[in-house]
């Protein structure tokens, strides 16, 4: 530290070894009080991403909760076809106002200020990643207990952005049981440690099937790797959830909310228990 040091090291020019760095997080809006945000997160496409956060917010919000769904997927932006909500936010002097689903689920997307939901979004990295963050600070959340982020794949500019710029408490990182996933996932794991995000769990979609006839459960896309890669990296799974045609013509048909999601319960549990202790 140097002689006579002030502690406002924006005025200073020393190199300090202590030197105080500046928080690159966003100030939410001031309508806004969200108390815990949750990025959901997966190193590929296709993974059923959207799907598993809408479930992670419905289930949060049966137990009580007051949830929330920024959508950081911008050129891919599903979440509002998943709920059933086709209204435009209203805007007041603070900001916009999210749009609330039939049960109470607060929500904004690119695609609530289209004017045609299949409309494309032809921007550049730089200007995605501002979008996703305006979400944040121009929208009046209000009072939330639980925000769940829905993240693009990959680790380009937005997820970059969303964990700079949002107080993110931890990720859940969706996988799939094919061989690919171990390189995906480790990529995942890697950029929340070089970001210093707490990894909440791994959550595996598509793990089976049950056959309708005689309940026998099929690994159609093969033998799960989730479990060696969570004794591996120390990261526990938080639910495995099987290939359900019913829950994804409710998604299909807007009506998550309306569906039984019962089998990310585990998952909500878990975050409903880290985050009390």
């Amino acid at each position: 530290m140097a002689e006579n040091c002030t502690g406002n090291c924006e005025s200073c020019s020393a190199n300090c070894s202590d030197r105080q760095q500046e928080s690159l997080l966003a100030k939410a809006n001031p309508l806004s009080n969200v108390k815990k945000v949750i990025a959901v997160v997966s190193g590929k496409g296709g993974v059923g991403k959207s799907t598993v956060t809408s479930m992670m917010a419905v289930s949060m919000q049966r137990k009580g909760y007051k949830t929330a769904v920024l959508d950081a997927d911008i050129t891919g932006p599903s979440i509002p076809k998943i709920f059933g909500v086709k209204e435009k936010p209203e805007g007041i002097e603070e900001g916009l106002l999210p749009v609330m689903s039939r049960e109470g689920t607060a929500l904004m997307s690119i695609n609530l200020l289209l004017e045609g939901e299949t409309d494309p979004v032809l921007w550049r990295g730089p200007i995605l990643a501002g979008a996703v963050q305006q979400f944040w600070t121009d929208v009046c959340w209000n009072e939330i207990d639980y925000m769940f982020v829905d993240m693009p794949p990959g680790t380009g500019d937005v997820p970059l952005t969303v964990f700079q710029s949002l107080p993110i408490g931890g990720i859940v990182i969706v996988t799939s049981p094919q061989d690919l996933v171990t390189m995906v996932v480790t990529k995942a794991v890697n950029m929340a440690k070089m970001m210093n995000i707490p990894i909440l769990g791994f959550v595996e979609n598509y793990s089976y099937l049950v056959c309708p006839d005689c309940g026998k459960k099929i690994s159609v896309f093969g033998e799960s790797k989730i479990d060696a890669i969570s004794k591996e990296l120390g990261i526990p799974v938080l639910a495995r959830l099987p290939i359900d045609p019913n829950l994804a013509h409710a998604a299909d048909e807007g009506l998550i909310e309306m569906s039984d999601v019962s089998a990310i319960d585990s998952a909500s549990d878990h975050l409903e228990k880290a985050f009390q202790e």
